[in-house]
């Protein structure tokens, strides 16, 4: 199925989800365990009926859920929209809000000139099977751990920080983490490729990516 780009995902009006790294996803809150419980096994019978299947965390206080196709890779297609449809429709008729000011998704990113060499030690090591590597990413299919992924860069660069973390969130939200990294004693790196991402740093210099889909294909 074709993968869609961030303008066409624009276009189908999900107002309840959030395009993140590799998903797009939401969370409602629900006013009691049972009440969640309920909605999730509806949200599984819709899953079974598209044969199409999300991710689903309920806690006592929300419903996480994040779609995404898995061929060849985690993309979004038609299926995950024509699927989010009809969840945000069961949703609201259970009276559930979506909270998209709470949805993100963390990424570690490695700088290295050498990726064919440290990727399947890090592969084996989090995963536990050296060949879940897709592309420039580790992704572990049972999700224990985050997106591992890997940024080029060469062996004559400056020292440079070699791990970081990717924080994806809503652009709405962006600015908030922003200030609120200000107002903790963080700085501002780099504001050039924004808002696709910007560049912060803790009051120590450790640097963090804050990223949004706007500006991505």
């Amino acid at each position: 199925m074709r993968r869609l780009s961030n303008e066409e995902l624009k276009e189908y009006g999900l107002k309840d989800w959030v395009r993140l790294s590799t998903t797009i996803s939401t969370r409602y809150h629900v006013p009691t365990y049972l009440v969640g419980a309920r909605f999730v096994f509806e949200c599984a019978e819709l899953a079974e009926e598209a044969d199409h299947h999300p991710d689903i965390k309920l806690s006592y206080l929300f419903v996480d859920v994040s779609l995404c196709t898995h061929e060849g890779g985690r993309w979004i297609t038609l299926a995950d929209v024509e699927l989010a449809k009809k969840i945000s429709e069961l949703a609201s008729r259970y009276g559930l809000e979506p909270s998209t000011a709470e949805i993100q998704q963390l990424e570690i990113a490695l700088d290295t000139a050498h990726m064919e060499r440290v990727a399947p030690f890090w592969a084996a090591l989090l995963t536990g099977d050296k060949n879940n590597v897709t592309f420039d990413s580790i992704i572990d299919p049972t999700d224990r751990v985050p997106v591992v992924w890997f940024q080029e860069t060469s062996e004559e660069g400056p020292s440079r920080q070699r791990w970081h973390f990717d924080l994806y969130c809503a652009y709405e939200e962006a600015q908030n983490k922003i200030e609120a990294a200000i107002e903790t004693g963080g700085r501002v790196e780099d504001l050039s490729h924004s808002p696709l991402y910007v560049v912060l740093s803790d009051p120590e210099g450790n640097k963090v990516c804050i990223c949004t889909s706007e500006g991505r294909e």
